[in-house]
């Protein structure tokens, strides 16, 4: 956030500082107990553990494709602590990282029923990701439901499992609406080879059920890459293999991921979502998640426009979800780059129109945004709070007038905060553009001439 910030969007983020909530009884208890905890002492802490901020390293993930940069963590699964061993919860984190860094927002209070949220980490039990939500003023969350990072993961602990639904209540998130895992990026369901077709069909399976233990209904993943087959053959493998899970299961929707790559990444187009729609046989379990590069956002009518064509190619019934996050690279660049709400090339004004649009109420919308900065000591460390104050950002837009003085004064402090980042991308854009017409030229030529060369032969 800027320094100087509008008397609306002062009010909008002042419970950070005014309205900071009280940790809750368990987190409370185990701040006030210094001595080393009993046996029972563990047991009732080990279900309300705000995360921990060592635990959260960050690694790089496996990619689908090139053009996706995505960073996820490593979060076992909770297991059941032995007795008399230390756990590591709340009694060893600051005060600060105890309290909610915004308060929630109580959605009747705005003027569209907009659920927003982040996703947060699982580290140490998916029930944790419920604290992590509230923690950043959530009333949407995504999370992974395992490891991203290898295939075999032990199921979940009946101990996380049961202090998921607990806590989901405690905090009044209705998960089954607005609560978005995210699927794992070693899955590719359009993979050909079957020993590897049935290892992603395994995981993806594995994962559903997942959702049906935890009262969880959309689960979001990216359809696949085609690897270099045919396209139409990948969608249909996609097809299948959703077809194949949704009878293994009951109640989840499997929300396909619209995609910034291209090539051979499945979901880069509307056109790959409808293909992959038309041939999935019960159409009430499955969805579509918005929005990639390709579609432009940013101004009313083109926003207008797109929405047409979401609506035309796949059906304004298959929008479920949002993945929130303005972009460092320029428009149709077909790169996956992260950036801060209002300081990328969308800009502020594209996400006053998602959040002003009426048939998105009661979508979840995630963020997606880095939320990494460098602490004093030059190291890179995570701060929650870009999320907490983002959320209340987009909270603040609906209903502003984007004409108003407001707005404008908003969006130029935030597109002059992302300037520089955004001039290094256009650059990096500019000269592959560049490149890529020189090898263009040169590759029409050699053509050519290899033409002339076999109309001399003969």
């Amino acid at each position: 956030m800027p320094p100087r910030q509008s008397s609306r969007l002062k009010k909008a983020i002042a419970d950070t500082a005014a309205n900071v909530s009280a940790p809750t009884n368990r987190t409370s208890k185990a701040k006030a107990t210094k001595s080393k905890a009993t046996e029972e002492d563990i047991k009732d802490e080990s279900t309300a553990v705000i995360e921990e901020p060592k635990s959260s390293k960050k690694r790089k993930a496996d990619k689908i494709e090139d053009e996706e940069e995505d960073q996820v963590e490593d979060e076992p699964v909770a297991e059941k602590p032995k007795a008399g061993k230390k756990l590591k919860t709340a009694t060893k984190t600051k005060t600060e990282d105890l309290m909610a860094l915004a308060k929630r927002t109580i959605i009747d209070t705005l003027k569209k029923s907009m659920y927003i949220g982040a996703h947060v980490s699982s580290a140490g039990g998916v029930h944790n990701s419920i604290n992590n939500a509230a923690h950043i003023g959530a009333n949407a969350f995504a999370l992974f439901l395992k490891s991203q990072r290898k295939w075999a993961n032990p199921p979940i602990a009946p101990e996380a499992l049961g202090s998921f639904q607990s806590l989901s209540k405690q905090h009044k998130f209705e998960v089954h609406k607005h609560c978005l895992p995210h699927g794992s990026y070693l899955v590719n369901l359009a993979q050909a080879k079957e020993e590897k077709a049935d290892q992603a069909y395994s995981s993806f399976l594995d994962d559903l059920k997942r959702c049906e233990s935890l009262g969880i209904k959309l689960y979001n993943f990216h359809p696949g890459n085609t690897n270099g087959n045919s396209r139409s053959e990948a969608i249909g493998r996609i097809a299948t293999q959703l077809n194949k899970a949704h009878k293994a299961t009951s109640t989840v929707i499997t929300v396909l991921e619209n995609m910034a790559g291209q090539g051979n990444v499945i979901g880069c187009k509307f056109e790959d979502l409808r293909d992959i729609i038309e041939l999935v046989e019960d159409k009430s379990r499955v969805g579509c998640h918005a929005f990639a590069a390709g579609y432009d956002l940013r101004a009313p009518e083109a926003f207008e426009d797109t929405m047409s064509k979401f609506n035309s190619i796949v059906g304004a019934e298959y929008l479920k979800a949002f993945h929130i996050n303005d972009s460092k690279a320029p428009f149709d660049s077909h790169r996956d780059l992260h950036a801060n709400i209002g300081t990328g090339f969308l800009g502020l004004r594209a996400f006053h129109n998602v959040m002003n649009h009426d048939a998105f109420q009661g979508m979840p919308m995630v963020l997606e945004t880095p939320i990494d900065r460098k602490g004093p000591d030059g190291k890179t460390v995570e701060d929650k709070q870009i999320w907490a104050d983002e959320i209340k950002l987009l909270e603040s837009l609906i209903g502003m007038d984007p004409e108003s003085d407001e707005f404008k004064a908003l969006d130029k402090r935030l597109q002059a905060k992302g300037a520089s980042e955004r001039s290094k991308i256009q650059d990096q854009v500019d000269r592959k553009s560049v490149k890529d017409t020189k090898k263009a030229v040169l590759s029409a030529r050699r053509k050519g001439k290899a033409s002339a060369e076999e109309e001399d032969s003969t």
